[in-house]
């Protein structure tokens, strides 16, 4: 009904909300190709025309920065493992120590089984004179008195070797001085006496001592080493027709003939190495002896057992006491008959 009540000659667009002049000037002023641009499509291309992207500023993502300080758990970890370390230090130094225990125990099977040969001075065997000394610094000494025991060794041969120079050393003043013919005949006496009896009176009672622990056996080695330093200090100075080239001979034959002067001087300084190094070990072997408990009480015993253990002791002992007995019923026989 309402086609036949429209007015036919009216205009058609008068009501269409879209031919509205402020509608048709806004779609007029529309920028080319904006009606082209799709947001939704997968095209990174941008968008047609004078559109302007923003500026999207470059920024990096957020790093988080380690503290300085090691967590908690860092210095536990380090103290377990020094812990470790020590505890497996420990235990190879333990199995060294048992190694060599059982290396000794065996070797003194052996030697229990084939007996102890001589083994020093290392004499060849067809030499007329045989060794004189069993001396093995593993088998005899234990562990942490082995190096001390060889030190001393080595100063007995050290002294010995200084007193063989000595000899060339007077011999050579002999020759730029012929009144010292006593110099070097002293000198070939001090060679020859104190180099075995310094290896046999002091030596040899420290190798027993730490050996088997001796007190006795300690108190000799201190008595006749304090006497060894006196002799090394004396031939350190170097006196006249003392058979010596301390210093007071080497300045004396310096002023005579510089080479053996120079020559005396070296020998000088090996006497007076000799005394400082028996000082220094000295004080050495006395701490070592202060802690293996040897007492002057603990010696005395030990004299009195090895007096008495004595065969040629026990001998002497029997046949006085049986001389006694005899004089004394003589005496009484005697008595009883008046």
């Amino acid at each position: 009904m309402s086609d036949f009540d429209s007015n036919p000659f009216a205009d058609p667009d008068l009501n269409n909300p879209f031919k509205d002049p402020s509608v048709t000037q806004v779609t007029r002023n529309v920028p080319p190709g904006l009606d082209e641009y799709n947001p939704f499509s997968d095209s990174r291309t941008p968008p047609p025309g004078n559109v302007k992207m923003p500026n999207v500023p470059n920024t990096q993502p957020a790093i988080m920065k380690p503290t300085e300080e090691a967590p908690a758990y860092t210095q536990i970890a380090k103290e377990h493992a020094l812990a470790q370390a020590e505890l497996l230090k420990r235990q190879e130094e333990l199995e060294r120590k048992a190694a060599e225990l059982d290396r000794r125990e065996r070797e003194m099977q052996n030697l229990s089984q084939h007996g102890r040969k001589n083994n020093w001075p290392p004499l060849p065997g067809n030499f007329p004179v045989g060794p004189c000394f069993y001396q093995d610094f593993s088998v005899d000494i234990p562990v942490e008195f082995q190096k001390t025991v060889k030190i001393m060794y080595y100063l007995w041969m050290f002294h010995a070797v200084t007193l063989f120079l000595n000899i060339f050393g007077c011999l050579a003043w002999f020759c730029v001085d012929p009144t010292r013919g006593v110099d070097f005949g002293l000198s070939i006496l001090w060679f020859s006496l104190f180099t075995p009896c310094s290896f046999v009176c002091w030596y040899r009672p420290l190798y027993g001592a730490f050996r088997s622990d001796s007190s006795f056996r300690f108190f000799v080695f201190f008595f006749v080493y304090i006497c060894q330093f006196a002799v090394h200090v004396l031939q350190a100075a170097g006196f006249h027709n003392w058979g010596n080239c301390g210093w007071i001979s080497s300045l004396t034959g310096l002023n005579q003939s510089i080479p053996v002067g120079i020559m005396m001087i070296i020998i000088a300084a090996l006497f007076t190495a000799s005394a400082v190094i028996s000082l220094v070990m000295f004080k050495k072997v006395h701490g070592l002896y202060r802690t293996t408990g040897a007492s002057f009480e603990k010696a005395q015993q030990e004299f009195a057992t090895g007096v008495m253990s004595n065969k040629t002791v026990q001998t002497a002992a029997a046949n006085a006491a049986s001389t006694a007995a005899t004089s004394a019923a003589q005496s009484a026989f005697k008595g009883n008959q008046i």
